[in-house]
């Protein structure tokens, strides 16, 4: 009896042994500096709100067509008071917003540049065209999707409706 407890007893502390000896393989021995982290990294480019621009051009070109390394979604060549620029607009614009964009069309944008793969986008927060203002990003820089049809009329039938009780007393 003496016997077995004995080897359950060195299997343990083999054991333990093993394990502390993998874990301090695990732990690198030279402590290396992290790498130099922006916020809001994540997947696409990052959005930074503290450099806000708005750019005022027309409209060059649109383009549908994704290239690699650009930020997916449409783009908008832009020719403004700095030379050609090309501003990301995303890939959820609404129909309605898509046919207002086109060649000669005056745009008003505001967005933030970034620069990636070495070449810089405007990374747009907010459209203005022909009158209408779209919300493209969020402050923060998410893009943002435009509702459904579906979820619009859903939208319009809940705040159209009269209240149950009969409204306020």
């Amino acid at each position: 009896m003496k016997h077995i407890r004995n080897v359950k007893f060195t299997r343990l502390f083999a054991g333990l042994l093993t394990s502390l000896l993998f874990a301090a393989l695990a732990v690198p021995l030279g402590a290396q500096p992290a790498p130099a982290s922006r916020p809001g990294q994540g997947f696409g480019p990052v959005y930074e709100a503290a450099h806000e621009t708005t750019l005022n051009g027309t409209i060059q070109q649109v383009v549908t067509k994704h290239t690699v390394g650009s930020p997916a979604g449409m783009h908008l060549l832009v020719a403004g008071p700095r030379g050609l620029v090309d501003a990301h607009v995303g890939p959820f614009l609404s129909k309605q917003t898509k046919e207002a964009l086109h060649t000669g069309t005056p745009v008003q944008i505001v967005g933030a540049m970034t620069s990636l793969h070495g070449r810089n986008y405007l990374l747009a927060r907010e459209l203005n065209v022909g009158g209408s203002t779209v919300t493209v990003r969020s402050e923060r820089g998410l893009l943002s999707p435009v509702p459904s049809a579906r979820v619009r009329r859903a939208r319009s039938k809940k705040t159209s409706q009269p209240e149950p009780n009969g409204g306020a007393r």
